[in-house]
């Protein structure tokens, strides 16, 4: 994977000028400069196109063309990246509870996300949760809150698993649940294909962006614009109105050129 990874035109596209050492300061800066520089989004699956998670296609989307992407994507990328400079670096997987009640049942393994050691000491390190993005890595340890730029997060375990959860206006809610069991590519492939066609996935059928740049997250959920500040509490809130008004937000606030005409992906849009 090293090999056929362009170190060079990533770091270009995330704006990343600083040093290239596998050390906690270069892992904090280079996640803060991913989750600003590619968008969350969810396009392809909404529009019923394939999504492939080999580098070399990743690569060519995220890194090539002004597109973003979901969590396999992003964190596929993002951990060529890391193995490029020198980081120790497993993949891993994890069951979304955002939208889920304590009871409910455990989903699949439908979220990629990373464990990076350092100095002996493992991190978790996530570029692709779009609903709740993390802007730094998160040490593997239960129980403390660790503070971000843009968030709180805590480390929990529940039901055997480990989970990661994030503080909001209206208390902690839990974002997935995840054991330590290393992920190869193939794994990937296959919770793609059903995060990306099943139609139980939000990505299938309801439009999804986020970006998380210096003091501010921008969110859009199928019409619905947010601006947000630290541990998700709103400064802004709008619906789109219009397939023009819905081009100029993707275009100038995410930064992401869409795969088809704008109001193809307003039509799969409801208020």
């Amino acid at each position: 994977m090293r090999d056929a990874f362009d170190l060079d035109g990533y770091l270009a596209r995330i704006g990343y000028h600083g040093p290239r050492a596998p050390d906690l300061p270069t892992l904090t800066a280079l996640q803060a400069a991913h989750v600003d520089a590619i968008t969350f989004e969810a396009l392809d699956p909404l529009l019923g196109r394939p999504v492939h998670v080999d580098l070399p296609s990743v690569q060519q989307k995220l890194v090539r063309s002004r597109r973003g992407g979901y969590c396999f994507e992003q964190n596929v990328l993002f951990q060529a990246a890391l193995e490029a400079i020198g980081f120790n670096v497993t993949g891993l997987t994890g069951r979304v509870r955002w939208r889920s009640a304590p009871d409910d049942p455990l989903g699949p393994r439908q979220h990629m996300m990373l464990l990076v050691e350092l100095d002996g000491r493992p991190h978790l390190v996530d570029v692709g949760f779009g609903i709740c993005m993390m802007d730094a890595p998160i040490p593997l340890e239960v129980g403390p809150e660790r503070q971000t730029a843009m968030g709180t997060f805590r480390i929990g375990k529940w039901n055997g698993l480990y989970t990661i959860s994030a503080k909001q206006p209206t208390g902690w809610r839990m974002m997935y649940a995840f054991d330590l069991v290393p992920q190869i590519h193939a794994d990937y492939v296959l919770g793609s294909w059903y995060t990306s066609t099943s139609p139980n996935v939000p990505a299938t059928h309801t439009l999804m962006m986020e970006r998380v740049e210096r003091g501010v997250r921008h969110k859009l959920v199928s019409r619905r614009y947010q601006l947000q500040a630290r541990d998700g509490a709103v400064v802004e809130e709008r619906m789109i109105e219009s397939a023009a008004e819905l081009g100029r937000v993707i275009d100038e606030v995410f930064r992401v050129t869409p795969p088809v005409a704008v109001e193809e992906i307003w039509l799969r849009t409801t208020p």
